[in-house]
């Protein structure tokens, strides 16, 4: 019987590994690696325990009986990144194009219900054909079975989707329930509908990687959060994301040792132009602020006008949500109202701590925002920041106005500390327009209108463009000089390290999707 084993794990290696180790070299970098080797790059060495390696598939339609491969396009199995417990399976392109069958769908919702038993995050790295036609219903079945995981393990267990090949049909929806979905330059592409049934139904010619390639994801829809150059970027990128997250949802975020200082940082001082019009880099503030180099940014090219990543802060892991004042001067639209909304709830979600950084003048105008229903989308955000409970620090460094101001993580729905720098400004609106509706009968009696224009805008800004207003009433917990945000938050974060919130019963609350 070893014996037996012996000669079944030697043939299984010769298939899988080539009959020698895995290395990934210089010249594998810029290559598609096989389903093996990334599981072999991701995980720390030695450390894979594969479960399934001897699945075959039960179909003996269509000739199938007479090809069986052990394994059936899917490895499948559990070990650790820097120490850290993880589930993955990935699909083997090389086995029936890395079709989904029963038996493949199966050894998939083995590894997903052991990580929702376990509680340690769910990695998937997919590269598949879609469903196995040959199999009809029971490959679909299959999927639905995967889908139906999904939404169990949702804010349960992290999980995430790395697209690496193929994934289209039915198989892009178990990617869309993860939290997390990565795809890599040239190679990988997500679509419901391929090119050809989109130029029968509707007449247009579209390659794969237009209609739903890497660049098309990341910039257009918003269903790439993280792209690569090459398969090694990708599984680097999935490494460094995990660095961040905790096991599970009854686990703290990730803290890592940190002696305070003096933590003051002369460089925010020079960040605010002296021109309230002026645009600046919100980058700029987040480095000043985190720990070096410690900032992963997540949804980088989508909806550019907000900002959201991880970072570390006094050596703990925070997520960051900030308007980019480069970029459509920071304001809320559509596109980054959801894009916050979604990194606001997982936050939430794994407990951990989000930190808002506002320079928001206000929702974008307009026919095309109102009609693609910039109301619902903007209270997506509102509902989020709302609803979580994790703690929660605010830093307005510019403009808060209007409704944004109370969107952005304000006092009134529910932030735990709230900050300005003297460059804050927090009114309903911009001073040139307040005072033109406030002001308007002693500007029209006036001889020389733009003279007095200016002389109302100065006395409306004088009155509030500025943070001191709002902190009479308690609306700011305290004005600090730009220098010192730094040390505030990290004491600030500190403090609220054992916040607690008694939630009403209820089964879940209704988003507005």
């Amino acid at each position: 019987m070893e014996s037996k084993i012996k000669t079944l794990n030697e043939k299984l290696a010769e298939a899988y590994l080539g009959g020698g180790q895995v290395r990934i070299d210089k010249q594998h970098k810029n290559k598609k690696l096989t389903a093996r080797e990334r599981v072999k790059y991701l995980l720390d060495d030695g450390s894979f325990e594969e479960i399934g390696a001897l699945v075959t598939h039960r179909t003996k339609d269509f000739g199938m009986d007479k090809q069986k491969l052990y394994g059936d396009g899917v490895v499948t199995g559990y070990g650790t990144i820097n120490g850290k417990l993880i589930y993955v399976f990935a699909q083997d392109f090389t086995v029936f194009g890395g079709s989904l069958s029963e038996t493949h769908a199966e050894k998939i919702c083995k590894i997903m219900d052991l990580a929702l038993k376990v509680g340690a995050p769910l990695i998937g790295l997919n590269d598949s054909g879609g469903a196995r036609i040959q199999e009809g219903v029971r490959s679909l079945g299959g999927y639905a079975d995967i889908f139906y995981r999904n939404v169990q393990a949702s804010g349960v267990i992290p999980q995430i989707s790395a697209i690496m090949g193929p994934c289209a049909g039915g198989a892009v929806y178990s990617p869309a329930m993860t939290d997390f979905t990565m795809m890599v330059e040239g190679t990988s592409y997500m679509f419901v509908t391929g090119p050809n049934v989109v130029k029968t139904v509707t007449n247009e010619e579209v390659t794969s990687e237009e209609l739903g390639g890497a660049s098309t994801h990341s910039t257009k829809s918003g269903v790439a959060h993280i792209t690569s150059s090459n398969d090694v970027e990708c599984l680097e990128d999935i490494k460094r994301l995990i660095s961040y997250l905790p096991q599970n949802n009854t686990e703290t975020a990730p803290l890592l040792p940190f002696e305070f200082k003096d933590e003051v940082r002369e460089s925010l001082s020079e960040i605010i132009p002296d021109n309230a019009n002026k645009p600046y880099d919100m980058h700029q503030v987040i480095s000043g602020i985190i720990d070096e180099d410690s900032f992963y940014e997540i949804h980088k090219d989508y909806a550019e006008n907000i900002i959201v990543g991880f970072a570390r802060l006094g050596g703990r892991s925070v997520g960051i949500v900030a308007n980019q004042p480069m970029y459509l001067a920071g304001v809320l639209d559509v596109n980054s109202a959801k894009k916050a909304a979604r990194f606001v709830r997982f936050c939430d979600a794994f407990n951990i701590p989000l930190l808002v950084l506002e320079d928001v003048p206000g929702f974008l105008p307009g026919t095309d925002q109102e009609w693609n229903g910039i109301i619902v989308h903007g209270a997506k955000l509102l509902y989020a920041l709302s609803e979580a409970t994790v703690p929660r620090v605010t830093v307005i460094t510019r403009k808060a106005y209007g409704g944004a101001y109370d969107v952005m993580n304000s006092k009134h729905i529910g932030a735990d500390m709230n900050f300005a720098w003297p460059s804050a400004e927090i009114a309903v609106m911009g001073a040139k327009g307040a005072a033109e509706i406030i002001f308007k009968k002693e500007i029209n009696a006036a001889e020389d209108k733009e003279a007095k224009w200016k002389e109302k805008e100065a006395e409306y800004a004088e009155l509030f463009a500025n943070p001191y207003s709002a902190a009479q009433r308690g609306f700011i917990d305290e004005v600090i000089l730009p220098k010192d945000t730094r040390r505030k938050l990290i004491k600030a974060f500190s403090m609220l390290e054992n916040k607690e919130v008694v939630k009403p019963k209820r089964k879940h609350g209704n988003i507005p999707l």
